[in-house]
């Protein structure tokens, strides 16, 4: 085709030019060689070669193969990929450059800067590192609160592998991470990041080629719930502190409430109840005891008649509850039958059973 008519023809011209410049007995030699380089895939690699004054002809050769040549006119280029730039130093010596452009894997190789009618050459290797992808297998994690999880990180296509590390943005209370090889791909490496999280935040893969100070990272969001029910029922839970203090509150109220009720009802104990037969109301009080003078003095001015009443129905009621009793009873006949009348609010009178 065309291309390789004109790579043809290029390569006439450099070898007319080979055996135009040749010149036996010169004194030129290489002052000094190139040195290596390490690039990442696409980028440009550069090569110095600096000779002493009186040279014909310089040649470039990547992998064995002559890619450029530099007369003291101009370069000859073959490819495109492949270009020139030259300079003098302080000496006076002529510093030819190779600038390999878009660099590929399959660039790696050595470099050779040798001079037309010399024995002299002078080497340089070049590595060509490649930088592949880089994954966490979801944009999100959701995760329990201090219970323990993984995360995994995954370098595929890399050249040489990556060095792995992890940027932990998360509140933990422990994490560690290691990587390995993954089986049937050598070129691919796996770390894992274990990790016990107690709030949110994110997780940053970062792997590294160091050589050629690059690297590439892959981050995910970490989100962190609380246990179900805060492992309710499960032996050996315990309740929140709000809750414990929630039930002693509770507690307390209920034990105060049955002492409370406890207390009125020892005191007082009002009940009413009906006689049989003549529906007569009875009323009834827990404290039956007799003042002493000194209270029955203090409290006759209080309601005094009212106060009469009521210790007259209490004598009537315990007296019906007697009789009642009596009725029961085996005996003669005849019993004598007991009546009273209350003549009114203010006056009480006694009876006595004959």
């Amino acid at each position: 085709g065309e291309g390789s008519r004109k790579e043809d023809v290029a390569v006439a011209r450099v070898h007319r030019q080979l055996l135009v410049s040749w010149a036996p007995g010169s004194g030129y030699q290489i002052v000094v060689g190139p040195n290596n380089a390490t690039v990442l895939e696409g980028a440009e690699a550069r090569f110095n070669c600096t000779v002493s004054p009186g040279w014909k002809l310089i040649m470039w050769a990547l992998k064995g193969t002559v890619v450029l040549s530099v007369t003291p006119r101009e370069p000859i280029i073959t490819n495109d990929r492949f270009t020139s730039a030259s300079y003098e130093d302080l000496d006076g010596n002529f510093v030819s450059e190779m600038i390999i452009h878009d660099t590929q894997p399959s660039d790696s190789g050595w470099v050779r800067c040798s001079l037309q009618n010399s024995d002299l050459e002078a080497f340089a290797f070049l590595a060509v590192q490649v930088m592949g992808t880089l994954s966490i297998p979801n944009n999100s994690i959701v995760v329990t609160e201090d219970q323990p999880c993984t995360v995994t990180c995954r370098a595929l296509g890399w050249s040489p592998l990556p060095d792995i590390s992890w940027e932990v943005a998360v509140p933990v209370s422990q994490s560690s991470y290691y990587s390995f090889l993954e089986p049937g791909e050598p070129r691919s490496t796996v770390s894992v990041l274990t990790l016990t999280a107690q709030g949110n935040g994110t997780l940053t893969c970062v792997a590294n080629l160091r050589s050629v100070q690059a690297h590439k990272a892959a981050a995910v969001n970490l989100t962190v719930v609380q246990s179900p029910s805060d492992n309710a029922g499960e032996p050996g839970s315990s309740l929140p502190t709000w809750a414990i203090a929630l039930l002693a509150v509770l507690l307390t109220s209920v034990f105060i409430l049955i002492f409370v009720l406890i207390i009125i009802f020892c005191c007082c104990c009002p009940s009413w109840r009906k006689k049989k037969g003549n529906f007569f109301p009875h009323i009834s009080f827990c404290n039956t005891k007799k003042e002493s003078p000194e209270t029955k003095s203090k409290n006759e001015g209080e309601n005094y008649g009212f106060k009469n009443v009521l210790e007259g129905l209490a004598r009537l009621l315990s007296l019906g509850r007697i009789t009642e009793t009596k009725k029961h009873q085996p005996g003669p006949a005849s019993r004598p039958q007991v009546s009273f009348n209350i003549a009114s609010p203010q006056k009480v009178r006694n009876a006595t059973l004959v």
